[in-house]
């Protein structure tokens, strides 16, 4: 379908956002084009200006996920979104979560529960089903709030995934929603991707596509005028705006793992070291040691070095045994138990805690095929796999301080054994979480996202050998980067554009 090359006046691209609750849909040319960042500032831009707004992603496939307050599980993403709007996660913000546990199955979880396990072929057939779930959100969404801003998945021109697409075009048309497309300049091939996404679109997709932003744009604006004018009378939609390159900000990755420090080499330092399983889940439980300026952080994967490290620590896993293999496989095996011999600390997080154990049994195939795998043998404990999903948010007391904490629980396991009897944490609603070994070398748990907490990140590092820390709060972090976001969206973007009942309506019409 030939893309339309009649341009269509700022006044009509208005009025088609004009309903009683407005859904905008940020759609993006690739994966990583911007989309979770675009969304999270818009958001806060209307919440700055006391809009109740609400963040929406209809279908996700992320490791990364959050716990709810209404007790289930969505992206890490839409949690990030949420504080962007003032407001506590639920699992309406995304329906459907996908945790890939193979190369070609993985788990689907619909308002916020994992239902089964499906391969893509199934799971392909499957989305006629889960539109309805989608539907269901987005309208309970709508009653309540007076935006909500969407984000869309991948790119809407893959052409393999349009038929039952539920997560770009398909959602936007059952919506009867407006469509802005956001480009990444930094990968190269702006112009292309923005022409080629919108030529592989239908001539009613098309029309749905209200304009389009550019992302970490670098240099003189002047530069690219030329090819904005260009892109603006080839396609007929607007640019909306170029969001420049924004050096060290640092939010919550959907997926990617990011890898940028902040270091202070005049204080004291402490060398982290994290495998990359293949499967690695929750990876964001250490941003706040990337941010910490007293943490030297190293991500290693299947062909990295092991550097000498004061703590490593296993983070969770969809699919521990798997990644159980993979560590033997890599030999961190022998590279642990070297580093507890001269010294060092080990920290394992939910899947990572498991594999500390002496078993990991998943006899139910919960995870993968059922089995049973030899833990590392570092805490006197076994843990079985069982159907139902631990998901809770969670506070309590750390058994190192005595001091608060706060964290989450995503995990299909039950440990039990004498290595309990040493906790980590006692919970406020009266259970005990996790284990420290008799030599004080060894901890786990499976409360993700200690780390965020200043009290409990601090103890954690002192009882790894930091002994003077400063304190570094994740969620004033994420306050100052999403307020930062918000300041340069309305500063280069055309804010009144996309809504111009919260805007000057005249800056939108030229006016």
């Amino acid at each position: 379908m030939p893309i339309t090359t009649v341009l269509k006046p700022a006044e009509a691209l208005i009025s088609k956002m004009n309903s009683p609750a407005r859904t905008l849909m940020v759609q993006g040319t690739t994966s990583d084009a911007g989309k979770s960042v675009l969304v999270a500032g818009l958001c806060r831009v209307l919440a700055n200006r006391g809009v109740k707004v609400a963040p929406f992603k209809p279908q996700n496939m992320a490791l990364n996920s959050a716990v709810t307050e209404d007790g289930g599980e969505i992206g890490r993403a839409q949690a990030l979104q949420a504080q962007a709007c003032f407001l506590n996660p639920h699992t309406d913000m995304n329906p459907i979560l996908l945790k890939p546990s193979s190369d070609t199955g993985a788990q689907v979880i619909i308002h916020g529960h994992a239902i089964s396990h499906m391969d893509a072929v199934k799971y392909h057939d499957y989305k006629k089903v889960a539109m309805d779930a989608v539907m269901q959100s987005h309208g309970r969404l709508e009653e309540q709030y007076q935006v909500v801003v969407v984000e869309g998945a991948g790119s809407p021109a893959e052409i393999n995934l349009r038929a039952n697409d539920i997560a770009n075009m398909g959602f936007a048309e059952k919506a009867d929603c407006p469509v802005i497309i956001i480009a990444d300049i930094d990968k190269g091939g702006v112009f292309a991707h923005l022409v080629g996404t919108l030529d592989l679109l239908s001539e009613t997709e098309q029309q749905r596509v209200i304009g389009f932003v550019i992302n970490k744009f670098r240099g003189d604006i002047a530069l690219l005028e030329s090819g904005l004018d260009w892109l603006e009378e080839r396609t007929g939609k607007p640019v909306i705006g170029v969001i420049p390159y924004l050096p060290g900000l640092h939010l919550d990755a959907e997926d990617a793992i990011a890898a940028e420090q902040i270091l202070d080499t005049e204080l004291p330092q402490l060398r982290v070291v994290v495998p990359v399983f293949p499967r690695i889940s929750n990876h964001t439980d250490f941003d706040a040691l990337r941010l910490h300026p007293q943490v030297d952080l190293h991500y290693v994967g299947p062909d990295g070095d092991k550097p000498a490290a004061d703590l490593i620590i296993l983070p969770g896993s969809k699919n521990v045994r798997r990644d159980l293999q993979w560590l033997r496989d890599n030999g961190w095996d022998e590279a642990i138990n070297r580093h507890l011999r001269y010294g060092g600390k080990i920290i394992g997080i939910c899947g990572g805690y498991q594999m500390l154990g002496t078993q990991v049994s998943d006899l139910h195939g919960v995870e993968d095929i059922a089995g049973v795998s030899e833990g590392l043998g570092l805490l006197d404990m076994t843990t079985n796999l069982e159907q139902h999903k631990q998901l809770r948010q969670v506070q309590g007391t750390l058994s190192l301080t005595g001091g608060n904490i706060e964290g989450y629980e995503i995990h299909c396991g039950a440990s039990s054994g004498k290595a309990l009897s040493s906790p980590v944490a006692t919970l406020d609603d009266g259970r005990t979480d996790g284990a420290i070994s008799a030599d004080n070398q060894v901890l786990g748990t499976y409360l993700h996202g200690l780390f965020d907490h200043p009290d409990s990140s601090a103890a954690l590092l002192a009882w790894a050998g930091l002994e003077t820390t400063q304190v570094v709060d994740q969620r004033e972090i994420r306050e100052t980067q999403l307020n930062r976001l918000a300041a340069e969206l309305e500063e280069h973007l055309d804010c009144a554009l996309l809504f111009p009942e919260h805007f000057d309506l005249k800056k939108a019409i030229g006016e």
